[in-house]
């Protein structure tokens, strides 16, 4: 199937080029390698290929990032590593320059771990974790070539700009767009270039990564950077759903969905998209398809703009792992400022809010975005000093985020009475509500969330 969707731009050179993303487990084996290479095949304008890292490579890189001593242990890791990605080589043509390659990272990787489990740091994980991005490109790059297909691998390093904000580092789309103008366009009309996803360089040509899930964000960023037609996620699912099928056996496929709808979707924890992936995309106006390489056949989800259907309720969404603070004074009691004062720190210590409520005498917020390694937020020890010379300091995790995503909910009478019916028997940490026309979202326990999800989706979707 073609996922273009746009008329050609005056400004791109090129005709009708897509950007096409594909997931660790869509390159996890030689045959899930075939599987997207033929969907690559199928696409003629699918030019640009952004991967990640094949299935279970980086995992184990991010715990060797966060210092394993023991060095059977250690090894072990390494192993692993090195055993998923011969299972796919023994299986390809011989290539002396791309087994030179991975061995090269291989070797970089080892090297890597040994510093992390003396002295962890943020910019060394970053540059561990990346190799995963940098090895599995080689690979998919051979096997398109084996296929006939002419591809060349480009490093996202010389392409995606950043700061230096090593786990979760922001980038600079105009720097980005420069350097895909200049390295990057000179070969789409020749190659299918594959590039990384998650990976990146700051200013001082240092390896950064975008956090977690960031090849989605990777590709839009590429799909910003060269005016594409289109962007296509290839993942495990055939779409996006109304909400997780593991958790919900009767969660069905979604057809179409709305930016704003996708937005809110991926930003409380639908693992289809990171969270950041749509923002290219809604300011580039590029439609962005979402689907499953290993079936194409069965269609998938087109996030646009606007969407033909606009239900009261779309979708159920959650994200685990959520820290939650509350900060209590009686300063706050019919008086200006403690809050500004509140976010002053926070602002000062790059601590992003997520969720907040506030009451007479308190405020309790969520704390935004993973890092690379997974963990859950966390305020810094600093930070934490600072605000308890303002008021009394509580943090509470081991929570998630439950979020109903739809439409004009506060605007349609009655809306919340079925949600809050369907959580009668459930303790909620938080409610928020009113501040977005397109959620209602409920903070409870993490070992609740799961039952959360399914009696909403049973009562509202089924």
């Amino acid at each position: 199937m073609s996922t273009s969707s746009k008329g050609e731009k005056d400004v791109n050179p090129l005709p009708s080029i897509s950007v096409a993303k594909f997931g660790g487990t869509s390159v996890g084996t030689l045959e899930a390698m075939q599987q997207s290479a033929a969907v690559i095949e199928q696409n003629p304008q699918t030019r640009l290929i952004v991967i990640s890292a094949c299935a279970g490579v980086t995992n184990h890189l991010v715990a060797l990032a966060k210092g394993i001593s023991d060095p059977d242990v250690r090894q072990a890791k390494l192993d692993a590593i090195n055993a998923i990605h011969q299972a796919i080589l023994q299986q390809l043509p011989d290539c002396q320059n791309t087994q030179a390659a991975v061995e090269h990272w291989h070797l970089a990787i080892a090297e890597y771990a040994e510093k992390a489990a003396i002295i962890p740091d943020t910019a060394l994980t970053d540059a561990l974790v990346a190799c995963g991005e940098l090895i599995s490109t080689h690979i998919f790059t051979h096997l398109l070539n084996s296929r006939g297909i002419t591809a060349l691998r480009v490093d996202a390093r010389e392409l995606l700009r950043t700061d230096s904000q090593f786990g979760c580092a922001q980038p600079d789309p105009q720097q980005t767009r420069t350097q895909c103008h200049d390295q990057l366009l000179p070969h789409l009309a020749t190659h299918r270039v594959v590039t990384q996803g998650f990976i990146g360089a700051d200013a001082h040509g240092q390896t950064t990564t975008l956090g977690r899930g960031g090849s989605d964000y990777s590709a839009a960023l590429f799909a910003e950077a060269v005016d594409a037609e289109s962007l296509a996620i290839w993942t495990d699912v055939p779409g996006i759903y109304t909400t997780d099928p593991r958790i919900a056996e009767q969660a069905r496929p979604i057809s179409e969905i709305s930016f704003s709808e996708a937005s809110e979707m991926a930003t409380f924890g639908a693992k289809i998209l990171h969270p950041s992936t749509l923002l290219p995309a809604v300011r580039q106006h590029i439609p962005v398809f979402v689907g499953a390489a290993r079936a194409p056949e069965q269609g998938g989800t087109w996030i646009r703009e606007q969407a033909r259907s606009a239900p009261l309720f779309r979708a159920v969404a959650l994200r685990r792992n959520q820290t939650m603070v509350t900060l209590t004074s009686l300063n706050m009691f019919h008086a200006y400022g403690f809050l500004a004062k509140v976010f002053e720190v926070l602002a000062r210590f790059e601590i992003s809010v997520d969720l907040i409520t506030t009451s007479e005498v308190s405020v309790a917020l969520t704390l935004d975005q993973t890092n690379t390694q997974g963990d859950a937020p966390q305020l810094p020890q600093a930070a934490i000093a600072e605000l308890t010379q303002l008021c009394h300091v509580e943090i509470c995790e081991n929570l998630a985020v439950v979020a109903l995503i739809g439409n004009d909910m506060n605007h349609t009478a009655g809306a919340t009475a079925p949600v809050f019916s369907a959580l009668a028997q459930h303790k909620l940490r938080m409610i928020c509500y009113g501040a977005s026309n397109h959620n209602v979202c409920v903070v409870v326990e993490d070992d609740d969330a799961t039952q959360v999800v399914q009696r909403l989706h049973a009562d509202l979707f089924e």
